[in-house]
């Protein structure tokens, strides 16, 4: 079997709801894939029959080899998992968290303390190993989770929404866990999210679900190449819009700039300077941005992928150049 997680035309039903409806794909050993979507598309659904969690209504499901319904035990021994939901018993120190947890994987003596010490270490959480869980901030507890979920040495790590909630400054250092994870200790990692900046910075492969569906999949650059854009916005000395044969489209905006969607701005871009120069026109400012993951979500489903949770992500434009 190709992939260390496959998944086979799964459907999950809850009475008249369809929540996961016919979803199919496979992660190669290694890999960080991620489920991207709105609240409510089938994301975590989708990883807690994976994790085991829930049965299919109909599909299946193997992980390293298993199939989910048959050898749950054998799935949940090679997984670790984090959940959306905080699952910590704040009123136990760090330590005795990820104590409890190392002894319900059969773990104990001194290879569990080690163990504990060393993820304790890699999440910067080593000299707080002795205090209440209840006093660490949302941070913290995030990083104990990941801690937690490393410490039976799993093939593979589920992620359900990692960050969410978190401020900026945890966001990154929870991404740094996650890609070094994949890169020190080699595991294949499953996340969802809805932030599409999170997705775009971490993961190999994206799916994007929808109504319980994969509407796409593919690397971030695939994915945004089904809008095949990119959009270039320049001001220039006097009103002017350029000709269709250089450019898909131009508009005027209200604050005077004018945008140009074309195909490939690093190749277009000179052509517009010299398109100006010919026509004695100065360019003042220029800058281009790439398609974002949600102009992907709105082309193919109608809709933005509106992120309803936490800070929106800041994806400025590349400057290239401003004139006086």
């Amino acid at each position: 079997m190709d992939g260390v997680i496959v998944v086979e035309n799964l459907v999950k039903r809850f009475r008249d709801v369809t929540a996961v409806d016919g979803v199919s794909f496979s992660i190669r050993r290694g890999e960080i894939f991620g489920l991207l979507g709105p609240n409510g598309a089938g994301k975590t659904t989708t990883i807690h029959i994976i994790a085991t969690l829930l049965r299919p209504t109909s599909g299946r499901a193997w992980v390293a080899g298993f199939d989910v319904t048959r050898h749950p035990g054998e799935v949940r021994r090679r997984i670790g998992i984090v959940f959306q939901d905080p699952s910590l018993d704040t009123n136990l120190t760090a330590y005795e968290n990820m104590y409890i947890h190392g002894r319900l994987y059969g773990m104990g003596g001194r290879e569990l303390h080690r163990r504990i010490m060393e993820l304790l270490d890699f999440v910067e959480l080593k000299r707080f190993a002795n205090k209440v869980v209840k006093y660490f901030s949302g941070g913290m507890r995030r990083r104990l989770e990941l801690a937690r979920g490393l410490l039976h040495e799993p093939e593979i790590f589920i992620l359900d929404e990692p960050t969410l909630g978190l401020d900026p400054q945890s966001r990154a250092r929870v991404w740094d866990y996650i890609r070094e994870a994949r890169r020190e200790r080699g595991v294949t990692i499953l996340m969802t999210t809805h932030y599409m900046d999170e997705a775009d910075e971490l993961c190999d492969r994206i799916a994007i679900m929808n109504n319980g569906k994969i509407v796409a999949m593919g690397t971030s650059e695939e994915l945004k190449s089904i809008v095949g854009s990119d959009v270039v916005l320049a001001r220039f000395s006097k009103p002017i819009c350029v000709e269709e044969g250089l450019v898909r489209e131009c508009k005027v905006l209200p604050d005077g700039r004018v945008e140009m969607v074309v195909e490939n701005a690093s190749k277009v871009i000179p052509r517009i300077f010299s398109y100006a120069e010919e026509r004695g026109v100065k360019i003042l400012e220029i800058s281009y941005r790439r398609p974002t993951l949600n102009e992907v979500f709105l082309h193919l489903t109608g809709r933005e992928l509106r992120e309803s949770l936490g800070p929106p992500p800041v994806m400025p434009a590349r400057r290239l150049w401003r004139g006086r």
